[in-house]
């Protein structure tokens, strides 16, 4: 009698092991929709929070940053503790992490412990979120993987734009009088009613190997990568000050000492912190490359296309936020049609994609260097949905070419290095466009004209995303 092969996680290869009840996809993509609003409702809050705590431009800067450094330096620790210690366990712990995080922030008295309260937000998200792409790769059989996926997308879509729509309706509303606190206490109900769901709905996958040790490979990582992020987001607003640049650069020798005591520490049948076998595999490196350039492109272009509507266009936070609403709607269409429309035309649907939103920038670059400040909204609308439509074709399927060949237990380290490349990719984005924005926009302000160039430096990212695609455009198959 044959056998299959079993992973080390003691599920079959050929069988995913305990088939995903109803609850299991809705109560992991609750965490990630919290993880994706805190990650951008701060901003629509930022000016109650500066009058309430008085607080300076470095200490909002850090409440703000906190959240997002912390939370991409912890991501691949976070994803290996999955791997060990179980998804499920280690998800609950997470997300209770997270809601506890979420009240000590709305209780924050002052910038430090606001401060303190954020950090301790963004690790939690970092030990949380892994386990949701980790599940979906190990629960979830590759025929129903990419619907999944694309749910996936679309909660993610749907959080960045309730951040900036929900964040200001919250506000406006002023809940119990709470004003910006109300924006961290709406989590902590949600966040009790997942860890309850998760224990109960949840498949108990993971745990596959004793847990090894490596504080060390994970403080150098996490260390290497709060060099790179801290400077990529408090140093723009700080003027690029010595101590930045500082940091960039002292992080290129961590990073390859890092590497080679990772290398090391395998060599010797060692448990390192980061798996270095995953880089054998081309679909899941060009993943990363492909999903690298499509956030920096992303991120930069919600982050300009904010100050725009806001502060070159004369929108208040509330509109500026219903002008993003349609981008949102038409990603998350796109996002939970695309395995449809794959299955019907071909992969090349995402190439498709790409064009798409390429269209999208194309036309709202070409208005706003026409009419300037006098764009109408309807343009931007029209344009923004465009890039929407494409989006959604285009991210769901690249998270997929990354996991196709990734084992159900490096399922959390795995779906964690490829969520850390993105936070990076997003900052890195941010930083670089957002330096050549406002320096285009000069002592004049002329912020449209900036926009309009930074968006045709978007186009030609999310083209070289496209050109990636044309290679990777092919029916995947798991690793079997």
């Amino acid at each position: 009698m044959t056998t299959r092969p079993r992973t080390p996680t003691g599920i079959s290869a050929a069988d995913p092991g305990p088939r995903p009840g109803r609850l299991m996809l809705p109560v992991l993509l609750s965490a990630w929709f919290l993880a994706q609003f805190d990650f951008f409702v701060v901003n629509v809050a930022a000016p109650s929070i500066r009058h309430d705590l008085r607080t300076g431009p470095a200490a909002l800067e850090m409440a703000v940053g906190g959240y997002a450094f912390a939370y991409a330096a912890g991501m691949i620790t976070g994803g290996r503790l999955g791997d060990r210690f179980g998804y499920r366990r280690t998800f609950t712990g997470g997300v209770l992490a997270f809601t506890l995080a979420s009240l000590l922030c709305g209780a924050a008295t002052g910038p430090v412990t606001l401060t303190c309260a954020r950090l301790l937000q963004g690790l939690a998200g970092a030990v949380m979120v892994p386990q949701v792409l980790a599940l979906i790769t190990a629960a979830y059989p590759p025929a129903t993987r990419p619907r999944a996926l694309g749910w996936y997308g679309a909660a993610g879509g749907l959080g960045s734009i309730a951040g900036q729509v929900l964040g200001g309706l919250l506000l406006q509303a002023d809940v119990l009088g709470l004003g910006w606190r109300v924006i961290f206490l709406v989590n902590v109900p949600i966040g009790l009613l997942a860890a309850w769901l998760a224990v109960r709905a949840l498949p108990p996958l993971g745990a596959g190997r004793p847990p090894g040790q490596d504080p060390l490979g994970a403080l150098g990582l996490a260390a290497t990568l709060a060099l790179v992020l801290v400077p990529l987001t408090l140093g723009r607003g700080q003027g690029w000050p010595a101590w930045a640049w500082a940091g960039l650069l002292g992080s290129v020798p961590l990073a390859v000492l890092v590497g080679w005591w990772q290398r090391h520490l395998s060599a010797r049948g060692g448990s390192p912190v980061l798996e270095t076998a995953l880089f054998r595999s081309r679909s899941y490196v060009a993943g990363i490359v492909a999903v690298t350039a499509f956030m920096a492109y992303f991120a930069s272009f919600m982050f300009t296309l904010a100050l725009l509507l806001q502060d070159g266009l004369g929108m208040g936070a509330l509109r500026a936020g219903t002008v993003f609403a349609p981008m949102g709607v038409s990603f998350s269409a796109t996002a939970l049609l695309g395995p449809r429309l794959i299955a019907r035309y071909g992969p090349r649907t995402t190439v498709f994609g790409g064009a798409t939103t390429g269209l999208g920038l194309a036309l709202l670059a070409l208005c706003l260097h026409a009419a300037g400040p006098r764009t109408g909204p309807a343009w931007i609308v029209l344009a923004l949905t465009l890039v929407g439509l494409g989006n959604g074709l285009v991210l769901p399927r690249l998270l997929g070419i990354s996991l196709v060949d990734v084992r159900p237990d490096q399922a959390g380290i795995g779906g964690a290095v490829l969520t850390t490349a993105q936070q990076f990719a997003g900052a890195a984005g941010v930083a670089v466009l957002g330096t050549v924005f406002f320096a285009l926009a000069g002592p004049s302000a002329d912020l449209p004209g900036a926009m309009a160039t930074t968006t045709l430096i978007d186009l030609l990212l999310i083209t070289a995303v496209t050109l990636m695609l044309l290679p990777l455009t092919r029916p995947t198959r798991p690793r079997s």
